[in-house]
């Protein structure tokens, strides 16, 4: 008999993260995170990175870049189903992509391919955020990115991670520690920690301007916390930018001032979800929030407690008073809870509201559910509006919990009771963010806060209509504005002791290429803000089309567009005609047939682009010309893409007044003395055409040679 032939046991590939490291830096109550993610595929067959990465609440993305050949590639932001299709059909084609699309509510999925087995990909993704104050202190955290439980491609990280956080060396910034894990700081190890072998790493670290810290062993959700000196006057800040062609971009922050607010009683009620879903560590978590609820309230308030499945049931009929047998019989109560049966949220928001308001009292509801509503009214939007309706001087804090929520239902009941929402993931404590939020709600600062400009117009304001400030916060206003020079910002509002004014002085400049991620800021909350009117009230095209426009002008992954990086070399095409995608062509730093000069540059500008060690450092090339990676390029806050050997402006209309004008004539550079921000702007090639307000102008080799008086008034009037 013939000998059996052997069979072929093929491993499938197994990628692990090697290595996640994540750098941060604070700038003017900015966060920049730049974080670093290494993986290596440890099978024997060519494998895929599928992970899903989180943004702090906020974030604004800014560029994720691949290494390809040793090289760090950036990409472009583009049509989300056309991103996914030309990656699919690069994977099939075995070459080196990576996209980046976004799952919503501040997830994105990276996903990268070829990993060829032993192979190591590094992938480097930036964003910032502004960093939210917490009591006497601002807030730094992180919540490491996981593999996709879908497609289990990506194991959990085998090696290093770290995270390294770097803030001014200010008087007005205290000592930074954590609350989480042993911070090391520059140069020497903290006292507070067990290891105290020195830190050879930090030894050239310039401790002089800004301080520095490190968490080693970073794993786990990272939280920092540094310490703020508080003033007994209120303090108000402005961040500008201001592309000189439009509406400036502001950051306005209200510190208010370190007085102690007289105590205002409150009715604080809290609505539990107890639904089958909730067994397990959910329905332990929420037992334990509950009881860190009761431990904040104070002797003059009162508390109410709900909880619900299939049917909606009470600790007791109406408030009880905080006292010590009280707070005893409803701890004794939360520990009774057994998650069982369906969901029946629209009864548990009824009876939340069916206590009549006290006046004089501030009444609050927290409220947190892991599901979707399967009992009584199951409408989402039926349920918001009654929710309107009945509200009245409640305010309302929805929390959801897991993935298999009516995330639509959470955000518009937060909406509609001046609230927020937060939502836990599955692997966060429930108990932590509840308990962050009720911590903040211990005593109301001042109410109804609007902001006025006297002297600009503050347009399409974030958060926007009258907000609350409790005590241990800031107000953070991102804004567009209309207008320059000298300027009066306001805040007006409501405190226990009758209405106050808070205002000062501050320049909104005309134009202004600082603080470039004001910019990106507005435009992720602008999105965010779409999206919400969007479920709540249905989508529309205008809708839509403000979506697109925000995530291609500024290259934010939206449920519209995605980032994709794709191999240096490789040009995408849409052939719409044909259905599908080709990828042809080579695109280089510099137009082709550009002269020497214009080529050194541009070689110049990405050598520093690739030795970049920090965001500083980063941001300093980014100014330097044009950050190119594909066909696509940015100078400042432009975004170009390549249409047909034109780097053409993402704002760009064709119905626009177009000036068009010979590179390096007498009018090439007449504009550049007339609009100085020019000169960065044509750095990208020789073949240009940048949009204006409301005229664009046209780099090409037919172009005019000089300008008429026509031409210079035409762009003084309508640039």
């Amino acid at each position: 008999m013939p000998c059996p032939r052997p069979v072929c046991q093929i491993e499938p590939a197994y990628v692990v993260r090697q290595s996640s490291d994540v750098r941060v830096e604070l700038v003017d109550r900015v966060l920049r995170y730049e974080v670093t993610e290494t993986f290596v595929n440890r099978g024997n067959r060519v494998g895929e990175a599928d992970f899903m990465f989180p943004l702090p609440k906020g974030a604004a993305f800014q560029d994720l870049k691949l290494s390809i050949n040793g090289e760090l590639v950036s990409g472009e932001t583009m049509n989300a189903s056309q991103a996914r299709q030309i990656y699919e059909e690069i994977v099939r084609r075995q070459r080196d992509p990576a996209l980046l699309e976004w799952m919503g509510y501040g997830l994105l999925r990276a996903r990268i391919f070829p990993i060829a087995p032993g192979e190591q990909k590094k992938v480097v993704v930036r964003f910032q955020t502004v960093a939210e104050r917490e009591g006497d202190a601002l807030r730094i955290d992180y919540f490491r990115g996981m593999r996709n439980t879908q497609l289990a491609s990506v194991q959990q990280p085998e090696g290093r991670t770290s995270f390294v956080l770097t803030y001014p060396n200010d008087p007005m910034y205290g000592r930074a520690y954590s609350p989480t894990h042993s911070l090391y700081e520059g140069g020497y190890v903290r006292e507070d920690s067990e290891d105290r072998s020195s830190d050879r790493s930090f030894a050239s670290y310039d401790r002089s301007s800004m301080r520095r810290v490190e968490v080693r062993d970073a794993t786990g959700e990272v939280t920092i916390l540094i310490p703020l000196r508080r003033s007994t006057s209120a303090a108000i800040s402005l961040l500008a930018n201001a592309p000189g062609n439009g509406d400036g971009f502001a950051l306005i922050t209200l510190s208010p001032p370190s007085v102690r607010p007289r105590p205002v009683p409150r009715d604080l009620t809290f609505v539990i979800d107890v639904s089958g879903s909730m067994s397990g560590q959910k329905i332990e978590q929420a037992r334990a929030a509950g009881k860190q609820i009761l431990g904040s309230l104070s002797p003059m308030d009162r508390f109410k407690l709900i909880d619900f499945s299939s049917d909606v049931r009470t600790f007791r009929d109406g408030f009880s008073i905080v006292t010590r047998e009280n707070i005893h019989a409803a701890e004794h109560y939360l520990d009774q809870l057994d998650a069982q049966g369906s969901t029946n949220i629209s009864g548990a928001l009824e009876e939340a509201l069916s206590t009549p308001v006290q006046p004089g009292r501030l009444p609050i509801i927290l409220f947190l559910t892991d599901g979707q509503p399967t009992v009584g009214e199951r409408d989402a939007s039926v349920i918001a509006a009654n929710v309107a309706k009945e509200r009245g001087s409640r305010r309302l804090f929805t929390f959801g919990v897991g993935a298999d929520l009516n995330v639509s239902l959470i955000e518009q009941l937060a909406l509609e009771g001046r609230g927020t929402a937060s939502f836990v993931r599955p692997e966060e404590s429930v108990e932590r963010a509840v308990g962050i939020v009720a911590s903040r709600l211990t005593s109301p600062l001042v109410t109804d806060i609007r902001v006025h400009g006297d002297g600009v117009r503050l347009l399409r304001m974030h958060p926007s209509g009258p907000v609350d400030i409790f005590a241990g916060e800031d107000l953070v206003l991102l804004a567009r504005y209309n207008g320059s020079g000298d300027a009066v910002v306001r805040f007006d509002g409501q405190t226990t002791s009758g209405p106050v004014s808070w205002s000062t002085r501050v320049n909104f400049p005309e134009r202004s290429r600082e603080n470039p991620f004001v910019a990106r800021l507005w435009a992720t909350q602008r999105v965010g803000y779409l999206s919400a009117e969007k479920r709540q009230h249905g989508g529309s095209q205008e809708i839509d089309d403000e979506i697109r426009d925000l995530g291609d002008r500024f290259g934010i992954p939206t449920e519209f567009s995605s980032y994709l990086v794709v191999e240096p070399g490789m040009n995408r095409r849409r052939d719409m005609g044909a259905g599908g995608v080709q990828l042809q062509g080579i695109v280089t730093g510099a137009a082709t047939g550009a002269p020497a000069a214009v080529q050194f540059e541009a070689a110049k500008t990405a050598a520093a682009q690739r030795s970049v060690t920090s965001l500083s450092m980063a941001d300093e090339a980014d100014f330097s010309g044009a950050r190119q990676g594909g066909n696509v390029a940015r100078a400042g806050n432009v975004t170009f893409v390549l249409r047909d050997s034109v780097w053409t402006d993402v704002r760009y209309k064709k119905t626009e007044t177009i000036l068009q004008v010979k590179p390096y004539s007498d009018a090439y550079f007449k504009l550049i003395e007339m609009v100085p921000d020019l000169h960065e702007v044509f750095s990208v090639g020789e073949r240009v055409i940048v949009a204006g307000r409301s005229m664009a102008i046209e780099l090409t080799s037919s172009g005019k040679e000089s300008l008429t008086d026509r031409d210079m008034t035409l762009v003084r009037d309508r640039w």
